[in-house]
């Protein structure tokens, strides 16, 4: 029932974004005393003037992107989709074929990152965009009519990886500490602590007291302890646990800008300019072009966990949890797909990224990734994907045709 009227509510959003322009053409929202067509659709629709405005642009868009709006018609985007497509398309017609199929096999974070990517690769001067980003950059604080305080901010990707390699070590304190009392909290929740705490050591003072005091766990001692800790600044002797990944071809970086479908982006944050990334590098630039011969896919370690070279060369292929049908970009962990008691070493063509939850469930409950390389279902045993099925097939019968896995 619940798929049937997704089908209905797709296809009536459908209608509402193809109609959304001829009511602007219609003048019919300055009769009626408003100020635009998308104040209007959003008095009647219920909804804000900021959705309304966006279904309007998508509206505008559609007319130069006829496959775009065939798949709209046969309710194959959502609305959000649609306005993620439109609004990269519009900017690099290109590329819209490729989004179109990325929607169909993709998450929205997905389709998202790829969206954002098409665009810069379309921007005739990115180093413009990233200065006209940083002039506009801001950081809004209010408090709405419940009197909860608010927050909201806006810059460029380098200056959000700096933030979030700042902040990140100490949400996983909070949530550690967390875990020590007992507490389960969105990770949301403890991004806000962990906020709170950086403006603490900031200010110099010392973090608030658990309502329990707890024995630190191993490895605590390289951060400052947040909950039920006094002190309030980090270990001088603290080894960085973070890494902001920069992703870059090596020609767009030499040459000082990207071309086609080239890659300069800060992973998990966004595009940057092949001009910040060389700042970002200062003199590594030298270190880099030294070491191109040098392939990671290469590396074997004969110990458990991957090394540093492994782990980037799997944070450069796979930002994602390797589940695709899972969008998680955090607290990844790293899976053998052999168990390493029978291989005793670890190689790349052996790993596989998995978050918490889809690890615990290969590991405690028997899943299993579908055979392949890249993102692909994790699914149960029952499932006839489940490699553990494969032998039990009678020779000669075709594996049972899922759309969902297309």
């Amino acid at each position: 029932m619940w798929a049937a009227y997704d089908s209905i509510e797709r296809c009536a959003a459908a209608a509402k974004t193809l109609l959304a322009e001829r009511v602007e053409q219609s003048r019919v929202w300055a009769k009626e005393g408003h100020r635009s067509a998308a104040e209007h659709l959003a008095r009647e629709s219920g909804g804000s003037v900021g959705a309304a405005r966006a279904g309007l642009e998508t509206s505008k868009r559609l007319r130069a992107l006829p496959a775009t709006e065939a798949a709209l018609r046969r309710g194959e985007l959502s609305q959000v989709q649609a306005e993620t497509i439109t609004d990269a398309a519009a900017v690099n017609p290109c590329a819209e074929q490729s989004l179109l199929e990325a929607a169909g096999r993709s998450d929205l974070v997905e389709l998202r990152e790829q969206a954002n990517r098409a665009k810069a690769a379309a921007d005739p001067d990115p180093d413009a965009t990233h200065r006209r980003i940083h002039r506009r950059r801001r950081l809004r604080r209010w408090t709405d009519a419940e009197g909860a305080w608010n927050v909201q901010g806006r810059s460029t990707a380098d200056a959000g990886a700096l933030f979030n390699a700042a902040l990140d070590p100490i949400i996983d304190q909070v949530f550690r500490a967390a875990r020590r009392e007992g507490r389960h909290e969105p990770r949301d929740a403890y991004a806000f602590d962990a906020l709170l705490e950086l403006a603490r050591r900031a200010g110099g003072q010392a973090a608030e007291p658990a309502t329990g005091d707890a024995a630190p766990e191993p490895g605590d001692a390289d951060h400052a302890v947040v909950v039920g800790d006094r002190s309030p600044r980090p270990s001088p002797n603290r080894s960085p646990s973070f890494l902001a990944l920069l992703r870059v071809d090596l020609e767009a970086l030499v040459r000082g800008r990207i071309e086609r479908d080239e890659l300069c982006d800060i992973a998990g944050v966004g595009a940057v300019p092949a001009r910040v990334a060389r700042s970002l590098l200062g003199d590594a630039i030298l270190k880099l072009v030294i070491t191109k011969g040098v392939g990671v896919v290469n590396v074997t370690h004969l110990g458990r966990g991957p090394t540093a070279a492994q782990r980037i060369a799997l944070l450069w292929s796979a930002p994602w949890c390797t589940n695709s049908q899972c969008s998680h970009t955090l607290r990844i962990e790293h899976d053998h797909r052999k168990p390493w008691t029978e291989v005793h070493e670890t190689t790349l063509d052996n790993l596989d990224r998995l978050c918490g939850p889809c690890h615990k469930r290969k590991t405690n409950d028997a899943w299993s990734l579908v055979e392949g390389e890249g993102r692909r279902p994790l699914v149960p045993p029952s499932d006839p994907r489940h490699p553990g099925n494969r032998t039990a097939r009678p020779r000669g019968d075709p594996v049972p045709f899922d759309a969902s896995a297309a």
